[in-house]
């Protein structure tokens, strides 16, 4: 059974960071690509990066210099590197396990997905 953890969201002022975690269980980690996606409230859910099984990341322009997406393979584990943070990037955070990046968004669209962790910035 593949299961997919995020942990590491939380309250922020505006300018901080946070690092999120992602473990993913049941499944060859290093075969997949693995992203990170967002919902706010009221919105629909979006791509925030992207990390393919070779390496290759990706960041939508609103988060490129800002955040770092990273893996361990070894601890079947993704990061989300998240600095100068905004109001704006509050949401739940998910982490995504999929066969490619193609993008930020991932193409296709990732099999697994985890629960969420809540990230709220304080403006």
């Amino acid at each position: 059974q593949v299961q997919v953890v995020e942990s590491g969201g939380g309250l922020v002022q505006a300018g901080g960071s946070l690092r999120l975690s992602c473990t993913a269980s049941g499944l060859t980690f290093d075969d997949y690509a693995m992203g990170w996606f967002r919902q706010a409230a009221g919105k629909e859910r979006e791509g925030v990066s992207c990390i393919s099984r070779d390496g290759v990341k990706y960041y939508p322009s609103f988060v490129k210099g800002r955040f770092t997406i990273s893996r361990d393979n070894a601890k079947n584990t993704l990061y989300l590197q998240m600095n100068s943070l905004k109001a704006e990037d509050t949401a739940m955070y998910y982490c995504a396990a999929g066969r490619s990046c193609a993008s930020w968004r991932m193409s296709p669209l990732p099999r697994y997905w985890g629960q969420g962790t809540q990230v709220t910035v304080l403006s």
